[in-house]
């Protein structure tokens, strides 16, 4: 019996029961990667949802030329009073090194300047002095998609997307016509997608503590309205709560449009000044 109880003992395994230890160590290393995937994170610079509401407090510069159905406008460069803008951005992290981004402003302020150059009104040069009192109204939508490279305190990315843009003017021109006064009015408006390019960088000092830079560009040919427009900021973030913080940048955007159609229109914008957010994180 005791002999019979070592050759049982010493025997070599079967291969059901090779199997069986097999599948239980192939099962215990799938558990212990799944668990080390699920407490992996991406990098301290990244979230996986985030969502900024806030304000572009913008320096505008604007310069306007069109062609009406009552003749020409032209204005020169003016400097409006600092305006507030409302934005909101997102970015949705797919992964630990892919994201789909969105952001989105819109001005819509009223535009009062004095009209010079070639300017006519019901076909005719304005003499004297020619005002303009009009509302222009700028939305622009972007979407994209990032790539991240780096795990560390330091990403750069790279975006690759799409714009929208929308441009209204509407709005009554006044002057001074062979010695009287001629009022008109006229509406003019442009929308179009065009191809978005990103680029940026962050770091974090702690998980709490980061900043970051950031430009783009938009460029338009061909078609009715073509042009580019170009946006860079750098920032800071700081989450004094887990997943409520606050960010404050400083940015620059400027945006040139041209109409090419039987009634030519240029648009060029210039928004510089700060902004501040409420970001939410998950």
């Amino acid at each position: 019996m005791f002999a019979m109880s070592v050759s049982t003992r010493l025997s070599p395994p079967r291969p059901h029961h090779l199997a069986l230890r097999g599948a239980m160590m192939l099962g215990m290393l799938g558990i212990a990667t799944a668990a080390a995937t699920a407490r992996a994170e991406p990098s301290p610079t990244l979230d996986r949802v985030s969502i900024s509401v806030g304000a572009f407090s913008a320096d505008p510069r604007i310069n306007v030329g069109a062609d009406t159905q009552f003749g020409r406008i032209d204005a020169p460069e003016s400097n409006p009073s600092r305006t507030t803008i409302p934005r909101i951005k997102a970015e949705l992290l797919i992964g630990d090194h892919h994201a789909l981004a969105f952001d989105y402003y819109r001005y819509d302020k009223s535009y009062t300047p004095t009209l010079t150059g070639q300017t006519t009104i019901n076909g005719q040069p304005v003499s004297g002095t020619a005002t303009a009192d009009a509302d222009l109204k700028l939305d622009l939508a972007k979407m994209s998609y990032r790539w991240w490279l780096g795990s560390g305190n330091d990403t750069f990315g790279i975006g690759l997307g799409a714009a929208y843009y929308n441009a209204n003017l509407n709005g009554t021109a006044t002057g001074v016509v062979n010695g009287e006064t001629a009022t008109a009015r006229d509406s003019i408006g442009e929308h179009a997608f065009a191809p978005l390019l990103e680029v940026g960088w962050r770091h974090a000092f702690t998980p709490d503590l980061r900043m970051y830079a950031e430009a783009s560009g938009i460029k338009k040919n061909g078609g009715r309205i073509n042009g580019h427009i170009y946006g860079g900021n750098i920032g800071v973030e700081w989450f004094p709560f887990k997943n409520i913080g606050f960010v404050a940048d400083y940015g620059i955007s400027k945006i040139k449009l041209h109409r090419d159609s039987e009634r030519d229109a240029d648009l060029n914008v210039r928004l510089t000044g700060p902004s501040a957010y409420v970001k939410v994180r998950f």
